[in-house]
C-alpha cells in the first residue's frame, strides 16, 4: 500500500506524547485539571486507535496506513510506520486500557501533605502514564528496526519513575523500608531491561552491517529486509543469523518476561500501585512477545527454527514455574505477577509452536491476558486500598460485606484460569491445539498449567472472599461508581470476546499467514485421513 496521505499512525502516537507534556506543565494547584486532561487525551487516543482498526483491511496488504520519511539518511535510518493485523489489535488493547488505568489511579498520586508549590506528583504520575502509552504505541507501529529500538528502550525511563516514585501505599513495613523496596524494584527493572537492550543494540548494528554488505546499502527497514530475503537477495550465514537472533530474542525475553529472565517482574508489580502494575504486565510486557513474532520470526526464520526446541522448554518451565510459585504466594499482587509469568509462557509457546493456530492463539492471548489481568489486578487494587494490606491472610468474608467487589474479583479470577465462556479460554485453547499438533508431548505437559491456575485462583478467592468476615474487613465499602466504571467494561469485554471472538480473529488470521510464510512453515497434516478412517 502506498504511503498514507494523512499521518494517522503518527497522530495516534503523538496525541498521548503531547498530552504528557501538557499535563506536566499544569500548575501544582490544579490537580483535578491534570487528571481530566489525562483522561481526555487517553480517550482521544482510543478513538484514533478505533479509526485505525476500522480503516485496516484484513485482506489487503501486509502493512497498511504506512508512513515513510527520511530521518538519518547517512545510516539508513528512516521514520517508517505501518500496521499489520497483530499490531492493530495490540494498539487497540493499549489505547483501551489506558483510560481505565487513569481512572483506577485517580487518587494514587494525590499529595498527602506538602507545602511545596513545585512538587506536582499528580501531574507527574499521569504525564508518565501517557508517555508510556505513546512509546508503546509507536513500538507496535514502527517498521524501521532502529526506530523500534529507540522507543523499546525509551519506555524504560517513565516506567522506572512510575515504579520507584509512586509505590504501593499498602505496605506491611514502615515507610523507610517501603521506599527502599520500591527503589530496589525500580532499579532491578531498569537494569534487567537495559542489559537486554544493549545486547539487542549489538544485534541491530550487526544486522545493518549484513544488509550493507549484501544489498550495497545498509538498511533498518523491516519491509525492505523481508522483501530482500523473500527474493533471495539477502542471505545470512548460519552462525551470523543465529547470533543476531539471540541478540534480539534475549532482549524480548527479558521484556516479556520469560524464565529465567523474569525475576524483575514480581518485584516491580508488587511495589507498584495497581494501575502501574497493569501498565507493566498488560501493556509494556506485550512489546516483548509482539517483537518475537514480528522481528525474531520475520528476520531470522532459520535461526528461529533452530532455537525452537530450547525456547519451547523455557516456555514450558515458565508456565509451570510461574503457576507453582503463584500457589505459594502470601502477597496478592505477587500472586498475580507469577500468574502472568505463567501466561507469558503460554504466549511464547504459541509463537514458537510454528503453527497458524499457535500464532493466532498467542496474539489473542496477548489481548485477552491484558484485559483479564487488568480486571483482576485493578479489583485487587481497590480491595487492597480499602484494607491497607496486600497479604491474603488479612482478608476473609469479603463477599458478605462487598458482594459486587467479590463478584467482579471472581470473574477476573475465572478469566485468569481460562474458564470456557470467557475470552482467555479461546486463546489458550488455540495455543494448546497449535502446540499439540506439532509437539504433542509439550502440549500435554503444558495443560498442567491449566490445573495449577485453577488452584491458585480458587484458593485466592476462597481465602479472601469466603468464610468468616475478618475483623478489619467488616466495614469495607463496596465498589464505588468510579470503580464500577473501570471494572464493568472490562468484565463485559471478557464475556463478549469469550462468546464471540470473531472480530479479533478476522483481523489476526491474515497477519498470521504472513508470519507463517516468513518462517516457511505450514500446519502439520493429520496422521489419519478422516474419510478413510470412516470407511474402515
Amino acid at each position: 500500500m502506498a504511503d498514507s496521505s494523512f499521518p494517522l499512525l503518527t497522530l495516534t502516537a503523538a496525541v498521548p506524547a503531547v498530552g504528557a507534556i501538557a499535563i506536566a506543565a499544569v500548575p501544582a494547584a490544579k490537580r483535578e485539571l491534570a487528571k481530566r486532561l489525562a483522561l481526555g487525551v487517553s480517550l482521544v487516543t482510543l478513538v484514533l486507535a478505533a479509526v485505525i482498526a476500522v480503516r485496516y483491511d484484513p485482506n489487503g496488504d501486509r502493512f497498511q496506513l504506512t508512513e515513510s520519511r527520511s530521518w538519518i539518511a547517512d545510516f539508513g535510518v528512516r521514520y517508517e510506520l505501518g500496521v499489520d493485523g497483530i499490531a492493530v489489535v495490540l494498539v487497540a488493547l493499549t489505547a483501551l486500557l489506558i483510560p481505565f488505568v487513569i481512572l483506577a489511579g485517580w487518587h494514587d498520586a494525590d499529595p498527602a501533605e506538602t507545602k511545596s508549590s513545585r512538587w506536582r506528583p499528580t501531574q507527574g504520575f499521569f504525564a508518565l502514564i501517557l508517555a508510556v502509552e505513546a512509546m508503546v504505541i509507536i513500538s507496535f507501529l514502527a517498521t524501521d528496526i532502529f526506530l523500534f529500538y529507540i522507543f523499546f528502550e525509551a519506555m524504560l525511563i517513565p516506567m522506572y519513575f512510575l515504579i520507584g516514585g509512586f509505590g504501593d501505599k499498602a505496605h506491611q513495613h514502615g515507610e523507610e523500608e517501603a521506599a527502599r523496596q520500591r527503589s530496589y524494584a525500580a532499579v532491578k527493572f531498569l537494569l534487567y531491561n537495559l542489559a537486554g537492550g544493549l545486547i539487542m543494540l549489538a544485534a541491530v548494528i550487526g544486522l545493518f552491517v549484513v544488509t550493507n554488505d549484501q544489498l550495497g546499502a545498509g538498511t533498518f527497514s523491516l519491509q525492505e529486509i523481508l522483501q530482500a530475503r523473500a527474493d533471495g537477495d539477502l542471505e545470512m550465514s548460519t552462525n551470523t543469523e543465529r547470533l543476531l537472533f539471540l541478540g534480539f530474542f534475549f532482549a524480548f525475553a527479558v521484556k516479556a518476561p520469560l524464565w529465567p529472565l523474569h525475576t524483575w517482574l514480581p518485584n516491580a508489580m508488587g511495589e507498584s500501585t495497581a494501575p502501574v502494575a497493569v501498565l507493566i504486565t498488560a501493556v509494556v510486557d506485550k512489546v516483548g512477545t509482539f517483537a518475537m513474532l514480528r522481528f525474531c520470526l520475520g528476520l531470522f526464520p532459520e535461526a528461529s527454527d533452530w532455537a525452537t526446541p530450547v525456547v519451547l522448554v523455557l516456555a514450558l518451565v515458565s508456565i509451570l514455574y510461574g503457576a507453582l510459585l503463584a500457589i505459594g504466594q502470601r502477597d496478592m499482587k505477587r500472586l498475580i505477577a507469577y500468574a502472568s509469568i505463567s501466561h507469558f509462557g503460554f504466549i511464547v509457546l504459541g509463537i514458537f509452536a510454528m503453527t497458524s493456530q499457535g500464532h493466532a492463539g498467542a496474539t489473542l492471548y496477548m489481548v485477552n491476558h491484558g484485559i483479564s489481568t487488568a480486571a483482576l489486578m485493578l479489583v485487587a487494587g481497590f480491595l487492597i486500598s480499602r484494607r491497607g494490606s496486600r497479604l491474603i491472610a488479612d482478608y476473609g468474608g469479603v463477599q458478605k460485606v462487598a458482594p459486587v467487589l467479590a463478584g467482579t474479583f471472581l470473574i477476573g479470577g475465572l478469566a485468569t484460569l481460562s474458564l470456557p465462556g470467557l475470552a482467555p479460554f479461546v486463546s489458550e485453547f488455540l495455543v494448546l491445539v497449535g502446540t499439540f499438533s506439532r509437539y504433542p508431548a509439550i502440549g500435554i505437559i503444558a495443560t498442567v498449567g491449566i490445573v495449577l491456575a485453577a488452584i491458585y485462583v480458587l484458593v485466592l478467592y476462597q481465602r479472601t472472599m469466603t468464610g468468616p468476615v475478618a475483623e478489619k474487613v467488616a466495614k469495607l465499602p463496596d465498589l464505588r461508581p468510579r470503580e464500577m466504571l473501570v471494572v464493568a467494561p472490562l468484565i463485559a469485554l471478557l464475556i463478549g470476546l469469550g462468546v464471540y471472538p470473531k472480530p479479533l480473529t478476522e483481523i489476526v488470521n491474515p497477519a498470521v499467514e504472513h508470519t507463517m510464510s516468513d518462517v516457511q512453515k505450514s500446519d502439520p497434516e493429520p496422521d489419519v485421513n478422516p474419510v478413510e478412517a470412516t470407511h474402515e
